[in-house]
C-alpha cells in the first residue's frame, strides 16, 4: 500500500492506487492474468528483488487482487490465482499498454493482445453505456455521485472555483481542461 498518502481525496481513482498503485504491482497482476504465473518464482522473472516481491504479492492477497492456494501435491509450493476483483483489472492493463504503445515505444508495441478466436486486435475504449458515442474529452463531465460525501458537497456549493463542474464547458463555450 501507499502509506493512505490519499486518504483526503474523494475519489475512487486514488482508492484504486492505493491498491495497485505501487511500483510492480500491476505487472504481478498482468502476469498472472496474461502469462500464467501462478508461483514465486514465475513472478521473480519480472526482475523483482525478492523481499518487495513478497510484500507485493501479501499485499494483492491482502486486497483480495490474489488468492493463495495450496497445492495437493506435498513437494510442490503453493501458488497464486487471480480473484473475481484482480480479473477487473485486465482493462485496465490492457489500457495501460495502450499508452504506453503509443507514447512510451519507439519501435513499436513489444507485445499485442489478440482475441483467441478471431485474432482481432483487444482494444479499451472509452464509451458511453447508452448510446455509445464518446468521440473526444469535451464529451465527457463529472457530475457527483451516490459515494460522494454530504458534508463535501454543501461545502462546495458556494465556492465559485468548483461550481458548475457538471458542464463539459465553460461559460465561454470552450471546452473544461
Amino acid at each position: 500500500m501507499l502509506g493512505r498518502t490519499y486518504d483526503t481525496q474523494v475519489c475512487s481513482a486514488a482508492r484504486a492506487l492505493e491498491v495497485v498503485g505501487e511500483r510492480w504491482s500491476l505487472l504481478i497482476v498482468r502476469d498472472a492474468l496474461f502469462a500464467g504465473a501462478t508461483r514465486f518464482a514465475d513472478f521473480q522473472r519480472l526482475g523483482i528483488a525478492t523481499n518487495i516481491l513478497a510484500k507485493r504479492l501479501d499485499s494483492l492477497v491482502e486486497a483480495g487482487v490474489l488468492e493463495r492456494r495450496s497445492s495437493k501435491e506435498p513437494s510442490d509450493r503453493s501458488g497464486y490465482s487471480v480473484t473475481r476483483k484482480g480479473l477487473d483489472l485486465a482493462p485496465v492493463i490492457i489500457a495501460l499498454t495502450e499508452w504506453g504503445d503509443r507514447w512510451a515505444a519507439p519501435d513499436g508495441p513489444p507485445i499485442l493482445y489478440r482475441h483467441t478466436r478471431c485474432g482481432g486486435a483487444i482494444t479499451e475504449q472509452t464509451t458511453c453505456d447508452t448510446c455509445g458515442d464518446v468521440t473526444e474529452l469535451a464529451q465527457i463531465h463529472v457530475i457527483h455521485g451516490p459515494g460522494f460525501p454530504e458534508a463535501l458537497m454543501a461545502s462546495r456549493k458556494n465556492r465559485p472555483d468548483v461550481a458548475d463542474r457538471g458542464s463539459p464547458t465553460a461559460s465561454d463555450g470552450r471546452p473544461r481542461p
